[in-house]
């Protein structure tokens, strides 16, 4: 028991203290850090042919040069460009250092089951499955590879399962922005790479927890598995993938560049304020510890798909009041249940670019952690998903 309470003031303390924010940033993307996984000493997943170290090193480079190739005014920053070992810590300073708008891990998986095969992507979050938390077990012993680890990262020992259960907890700043890319990934590995797409996911990752900026870990496919693992070591393999992930990054580049614009715009005109919104179903203002039936407010806002945005800002276990101090007062909450969970929102906006000017505001008074979250139909949808269902609609009024 002592053992659990150390690990959770330990990581307690990470997940208040360690998160850097870039307080000028602009909103573009102009530089990104690609992170080969592992590497050196490090070997990674290990298959009948080939190591995981030397493959995503491929795929990384080749993703950096498609990138430089079309891209005049993104920079492009290695964590490693040879076969060299670098600490989880280092690979997370070099991207902060860099001031980078865009972190990108580059891994492979194995499987105890040979049989096991496709593509995930990963952010940082809470793992809801025995298999996502195996993989950030996979992904976080690299530091067994470290001198003097548990002192380095303050006694988080990747073999304890205590830690791996409350270091899941941190959800990074940037968690809304992640998912988006990580979607993007994914929809690229699946409609255009032809593999066969295992999700995005989230776990609770050394190399994604301190960085300041979006970041995604991505698992190119299963090194145990024998026709996955040849398609990995060939020229083919590796262009396909690469391409991929810099397609996805094309998406997200543009979209995010779309979103700085306007945002600079709209700042310029001193138009910059959310508007008060109110919502048809406010959450109760008694607290009940009683769980009801899954709950979202119906939108006042709404477009030709019936898509809105709202910022999440407090997941609870029970239901709050809007009253509540931890609330700090705030106007037009609402709430829906979702996975057991009762989850908090402000706003109801059609278009991202105001779900976004709340968050921003959020942000500014103190709730850190906020994050906008898509709706169809009062549904919980991705916001990438959102943001295809609008484009197409542009697109074929």
């Amino acid at each position: 028991m002592k053992r659990k309470i150390i690990i959770f003031g330990i990581l307690s303390v990470f997940l208040l203290y360690a998160l850097p924010l870039h307080a000028d940033r602009h909103g573009f993307v102009r530089k990104v850090v690609i992170d080969p996984g592992h590497g050196g000493r490090d070997p990674g997943a290990i298959g009948l042919l080939a190591k995981e170290k030397d493959i995503v090193l491929a795929i990384s480079l080749k993703l950096g040069e498609y990138i430089e190739q079309n891209f005049d005014d993104v920079e492009v920053i290695y964590t490693r460009t040879t076969d060299e070992f670098i600490e989880l810590r280092n690979r997370t300073q070099i991207a902060n250092d860099n001031k980078a708008d865009l972190f990108i891990s580059v891994h492979c998986n194995a499987s105890p089951s040979r049989r096991a095969f496709g593509t995930e992507t990963f952010v940082m979050g809470l793992h809801r499955s025995k298999e996502n938390l195996a993989v950030a077990k996979k992904e976080n012993a690299s530091i067994l590879y470290e001198d003097d680890y548990l002192e380095t990262y303050d006694g988080y020992d990747p073999n304890s399962p205590e830690a791996n259960i409350m270091f899941s907890m941190f959800q990074n700043h940037y968690l809304n922005q992640s998912l988006t890319m990580a979607s993007l990934v994914q929809d690229q590995f699946r409609d255009r790479a032809g593999r066969h797409d295992r999700g995005v996911k989230q776990a609770g990752f050394l190399v994604l927890y301190n960085i300041a900026m979006p970041g995604i870990l991505v698992e190119a496919g299963f090194l145990s598995n024998d026709q996955e693992e040849k398609y990995l070591i060939s020229e083919t393999g590796q262009a396909h993938i690469a391409s991929a992930i810099f397609r996805a990054f094309r998406d997200y580049k543009t979209y995010q560049d779309n979103l700085a614009r306007q945002q600079l715009a709209s700042a310029n005109s001193n138009n910059n304020k959310p508007k008060a919104v109110e919502t048809t179903q406010p959450a109760s203002s008694q607290a009940n510890p009683t769980p009801t039936p899954p709950l979202v407010n119906k939108p006042e806002k709404g477009n030709a798909h019936d898509i809105t945005f709202r910022v999440q800002f407090a997941t609870t276990s029970v239901e709050r009041p809007i009253d509540a101090p931890e609330f700090k007062g705030m106007k037009g909450i609402s709430f829906y249940f979702h996975e057991g969970m009762f989850k908090y929102t402000v706003g109801n906006e059609s278009t991202l670019e105001e779900a976004t000017l709340i968050q921003q505001k959020l942000h500014q008074n103190g709730f850190r952690d906020a994050f906008v979250v898509a709706f169809k139909n009062n549904e919980r949808i991705a916001p990438a998903e959102a943001m295809r269902i609008l484009n197409q609609n542009r697109q074929n009024p």
